[in-house]
Parts: C-alpha cells; structure tokens; sequence
C-alpha cells in the first residue's frame, strides 16, 4: 500500500526557507485584498459580463441582450465589478457604457483559462 503524501515522517524545519518564506510574504491586508478579489472572478455571471467586455465596450441594455439576463441582475453584477476597478464606466447621454478597466483583467482570465486547459 502507498503512503500517504500529505505529511512529513519527520517533523523538520528547514530555516533558510522559512525565512526566504517570512522575507517574501505580502501582509495580511494585502493577502485578504488578493483573496477579495479573486472571490470576485468566482460567479460566473461576472465571468460571462467580463467575456462580453473583452470585445466591446457596451450598455447595461447589450449586457443584458447578449447574457439573457434582466438590466437589474446586470447592474447589480456591474457594481460589484466596478467596485473592485475590474470595469469602468462612462454616460453618454442617457446611456452608461461599460468598458473593462485596463488590459490586467484581460491577463487574470486568460491565465485562469489556461490553467483549466493544461
């Protein structure tokens, strides 16, 4: 029978790594920030909005459209990604058109999509 591999047979702390580990360690703040916003990118409805922004810049009635989804679950999907700076927005006229907020969303999905992939 195989052993197990999820724990050491010998309780050893190797120091040099544990403190290159403690050295490099973002704070808590900065680990909670990071895991906010990860928790962001796990609806997949947001997931589905941020694939429609990739390729235009759109209003909430297009979202709406292209997802079949009503304008309420939509704006409601947009607050929570406009809060995080994933999109942005701009009026014109009576209309508010949404936009992704820079090229680094585009770079966190692309990554997740090619880590399923492997």
């Amino acid at each position: 029978m195989e052993k197990e591999l999820d724990c050491c047979e010998v309780n050893e702390v190797h120091s040099s790594v544990l403190q290159k580990i403690i050295a490099e360690m973002p704070d808590e703040i900065e680990l909670y920030n990071l895991a906010e916003l990860f928790k962001v990118f796990g609806d997949s409805t947001r997931i589905r909005i941020l694939y429609v922004l990739f390729e235009a810049e759109v209003c909430v009635c297009d979202l709406a459209s292209a997802l079949n989804m009503n304008q309420s679950a939509i704006s409601h999907q947009l607050k929570i990604l406009k809060q995080n700076k994933l999109v942005k927005a701009r009026r014109e006229g009576k209309s508010v058109f949404y936009s992704l907020a820079d090229d680094h969303v585009r770079m966190i999905i692309a990554k997740g999509q090619e880590h399923i992939e492997e």
